[in-house]
């Protein structure tokens, strides 16, 4: 099958095309490398022996992804991942997150409407739950609103994708709510590289361990945990990517009961912040230098998944835990910074 994957160079979409290519299928890649780099590549070519087609393109720019479409009407199925996703700059910076994240689903949706083939994937996240009353999360727990501009934009995703799917049957969408990638590819040849400095925790502890960040600032240590800091599902990027594989072939198959499904992805295990810290060391054998600072605005307390729905239904399940996503991302680090 032919698979358009958005975002293809980003961090899970590029471990994605990797198991795509893995399973035979041929990718083409759009991404507008404003937070990846070409070089993502060459890495998947080394994995997996092929250079999947790639094309740079900005999705807000209305025009040139309806001449893409023109080009590519025999693509099979859509995974979206390309969006911004780090939850403390969507609060500073709201307009340019609902822009890119909305405006650019919608002009994808609206080509997609105009193929043969309607399968689409769709990069969500569990920051649609908000904070939650009941833990783990499962599938039916409520939409609150919620915390930040970026998970609003998921939010708003999801509601787009479902009023779409109900006056079109022939759309075919899977949103996968997933809950924290971390990790890379155990080759090292791909992992997380951010363009700046990190929003996200894990590429921020090793980047602090290989001497680019000074300190690593750990927001608040008086919640109420296990440990004072916040807890997430924290799950190995590998994983992840194979649950996007499980989602396609569920459609290429029509096993769906409804043409809008929602699966959470994550292990089922929440950690806290102080437990990755406490991971990461254990596994790289390196004293990281952190420091308790104020709360962040926009994070949740604690959010960890119910996969039974996943594990049942699309026959996926996360074999990786904490350690090993915190050693390959902390290879992946040594790796890139040692070129």
């Amino acid at each position: 099958m032919k698979v358009l994957v958005t975002g293809g160079l980003g961090y899970i979409g590029s471990h994605t095309v990797v198991e795509l290519q893995n399973e035979g299928h041929v990718v083409v890649i759009i991404d507008d490398l404003s937070n990846s780099s070409k070089d993502v590549l060459k890495g998947i070519t080394k994995i997996t022996g092929v250079t999947p087609q790639f094309e740079e393109l900005d999705l807000k720019e209305k025009y040139k992804v309806q001449d893409f479409f023109k080009r590519h009407q025999d693509i099979d199925g859509v995974i979206h991942f390309a969006a911004s996703k780090a939850v403390g700059e969507s609060v500073d910076k709201p307009l340019f997150y609902y822009e890119n994240n909305v405006t650019t689903l919608i002009y994808v949706l609206q080509e997609l409407q105009k193929l043969k083939c309607q399968n689409f994937i769709f990069s969500s996240s569990c920051t649609v739950y908000g904070e939650a009353d009941k833990l783990p999360i499962s599938e039916n727990s409520p939409i609150k609103p919620a915390e930040s501009p970026y998970g609003n934009t998921k939010q708003i995703g999801e509601e787009i994708l479902k009023d779409s799917c109900q006056i079109n049957l022939d759309l075919k969408t899977i949103a996968l709510r997933y809950f924290n990638p971390t990790g890379a590819h155990n080759s090292s040849h791909i992992g997380e590289l951010p363009q700046g400095v990190p929003q996200n925790l894990v590429p921020y502890i090793t980047q602090t361990a290989v001497g680019l960040r000074e300190q690593l600032s750990v927001f608040g240590n008086d919640y109420d945990t296990k440990d004072g800091t916040c807890i997430r599902d924290y799950i190995h990027v590998t994983d992840v990517a194979k649950a996007h594989v499980c989602a396609l072939n569920r459609l290429f198959k029509n096993q769906q009961s409804h043409n809008f499904e929602v699966f959470n992805i994550g292990t089922g295990k929440g950690s806290s912040v102080l437990e990755v810290i406490q991971s990461f060391e254990r596994v790289s054998d390196q004293k990281l230098n952190y420091k308790i600072v104020d709360r962040r605005q926009g994070d949740v307390i604690s959010a960890f998944a119910d996969t039974t729905k996943a594990n049942t239904i699309l026959g996926w399940e996360s074999k990786y835990s904490l350690d090993n996503a915190m050693l390959d991302a902390w290879n992946w680090e040594q790796k890139i910074r040692n070129k």
